[in-house]
């Protein structure tokens, strides 16, 4: 069984979720806040990585509907690499196309009292689709 954290990276916040190999579900865990646009907290990601100790991590690579990749996508696959390279674990891209709609339309009402849920919620479902691809 591995544990894996899933990261949902946008330029102002990153949406973080655990899961599991076993049962090939995973729970949002948080959103956090980037300290300046497209410079990630590190810190705090440390912390998640060393409270949870993943074997691998997992990001959404951004595509348009097109199958061209999105405008964002150049910043999120820096983010998966500087991940690489800060916590030497292995880091796996997954298409997180339509990913933030099926958050906003899973979470209903909670998504409008408390917008921040939507990334943590989509994260859960990037590492879902990886884990589920496996």
């Amino acid at each position: 069984m591995q544990t894996l954290l899933g990261f949902d990276y946008g330029s102002h916040k990153i949406g973080i979720a655990v899961g599991q190999s076993l049962t090939q579900s995973a729970n949002p865990l948080t959103t956090l806040g980037n300290r300046r646009i497209n410079k990630p907290d590190w810190d705090a990601i440390g912390r998640l990585i060393a409270e949870w100790q993943p074997d691998a991590l997992v990001v959404g690579h951004p595509f348009e509907m097109s199958d061209r990749e999105a405008n964002n996508a150049e910043p999120a696959k820096r983010f998966a690499r500087q991940l690489t390279g800060r916590y030497h674990l292995p880091v796996h891209m997954i298409d997180e196309r339509l990913t933030t709609r099926e958050a906003w339309l899973d979470l209903g009402s909670e998504a409008a009292r408390d917008p921040t849920r939507v990334d943590a919620y989509a994260a859960k479902l990037i590492l879902e689709t990886w884990l589920r691809s496996q």
